[in-house]
């Protein structure tokens, strides 16, 4: 040996390395792309980045070696289709996840979430939520920590979602009004400080938790595809709204957009907490489902469980049925309204109006039709939502937001 490096070895590392380099700013994109799966073989993410073969070929086999994805190089063919298949891309099983906490009415739950929004584990739910969110925003982190030392799993961050307005830039729960915290409660530092206590490094956010149901549909449910893409939902108590335009998330100025639970639908209807009368937040939410159709809640099941179980084993009860349709042209009035000022080309519903909607389809999309401008011109799609915890889902995107912005940074501080 005379120490001296084989050329061509030597040349094909030089090149390798440049290939990398130019491409490393497309690991995010390129990331985002397997992540919500719009690349599912190396063929379409060379098209969709732009690059050639063999940069997106690089760019595939670094995030592979951070753990990101699986590029499975010898993919079956399809029957009668001919040359050899494109590497097929699919998020790594084993890699790392996002702590993803949520917080409503009737209790909290945690769960931990990889890539492609797939919920890895979750933990028991707690059905009480004290008054003290410092007390409540512990406990959730800590069944959160507690998955993550079972599974062994390398955490990226940590997202909450609560149901309020979440104010920017501070993080400050605006009106947590069915939940009994202080209007105000710096619920983003708090929970932060929880992270930090129970040992993860990793970088924590807070959201509205109807914001974060847009979010994950339109990354990975029935929002997939949609440009403007208007999500309302009701949960436990009250109605949320949200809006992504253009693939983002439209929070307005300050956090506060979409407000959209204390549209009136019913002028001469209940109080609302709001200070008003007849919102949709009191008009549209499984409580008002229960109390439309003569029924007294019961402590044993949460709200939207009953409303639900109602709608799905009782609706050819008259009374049922009767509720149901005040509730759904109340949402319908609600919907047509914000298609007129939005003018989205998707509507996504979640919670219990997801239910309603499969209970007398023709009828919400009748009424949307009938009473916005843009229906009357052609329709909008009315689609339920398709994750079960959707919320969790967005909470998680939060915070693997700051991955497929930057996947290199971001793991450099990610936990074990």
């Amino acid at each position: 040996m005379n120490g001296k490096a084989d050329p061509r070895t030597a040349g094909e590392r030089t090149t390798s390395r440049a290939r990398l380099d130019r491409g490393r700013g497309a690991l995010g994109p390129a990331l985002e792309l397997v992540h919500t799966g719009r690349a599912p073989t190396r063929a379409v993410l060379t098209a969709e980045l732009g690059v050639t073969r063999a940069t997106a070929g690089a760019v595939a086999a670094e995030l592979e070696a951070l753990g990101l994805i699986r590029v499975d190089a010898r993919p079956g063919s399809a029957a009668g289709s001919q040359g050899r298949p494109s590497h097929r891309l699919e998020v790594a099983e084993d890699g790392p996840v996002a702590l993803a906490a949520q917080i409503h009415a009737d209790g909290f739950r945690a769960a931990l979430v990889g890539l492609g929004g797939r919920i890895v584990a979750t933990a028991p739910g707690c059905e009480t939520v004290d008054a003290d969110p410092a007390k409540v925003l512990a406990s959730v982190v800590e069944a959160g920590a507690e998955l993550l030392r079972t599974t062994g799993r390398r955490c990226v961050g940590a997202g909450l979602a609560v149901p309020s307005a979440v104010a920017e830039p501070d993080g400050l729960a605006l009106n947590p009004l069915h939940l009994a915290w202080p209007v105000g409660a710096p619920v983003r530092r708090i929970f932060a400080e929880c992270v930090r206590a129970a040992g993860l490094d990793g970088p924590a956010f807070t959201g509205n938790d109807v914001n974060l149901v847009a979010l994950a549909e339109h990354r990975h449910g029935a929002g997939r595809g949609a440009r403007d893409l208007l999500c309302v939902a009701t949960g436990h108590r009250g109605v949320g709204g949200a809006l992504v335009l253009d693939g983002r998330l439209h929070t307005g100025s300050s956090g506060l957009a979409l407000e959209v639970g204390h549209l009136t639908v019913n002028p001469e209807g209940r109080p609302c907490h709001c200070g008003g009368r007849g919102c949709l937040d009191v008009e549209a939410d499984p409580l008002a489902l229960l109390v439309e159709a003569g029924l007294e809640p019961g402590p044993e099941l949460s709200l939207l469980r009953q409303a639900d179980d109602l709608l799905r084993t009782r609706y050819d009860d008259p009374a049922v049925r009767r509720a149901a349709e005040a509730l759904i042209d109340r949402l319908g009035l609600g919907l047509a309204g914000l298609v007129n000022i939005l003018n989205p080309d998707r509507i996504v519903l979640g919670g219990l109006h997801r239910t309603l909607l499969a209970a007398d389809p023709g009828r919400l999309r009748a009424v949307v039709a009938d009473r916005s401008l843009w229906g009357q011109s052609g329709g909008v799609p009315i689609l339920p939502c398709t994750l079960d915890h959707s919320s969790l889902v967005g909470a998680a995107e939060l915070a693997w937001q700051p991955v497929l912005d930057d996947p290199l940074t971001a793991l450099a501080g990610a936990t074990a």
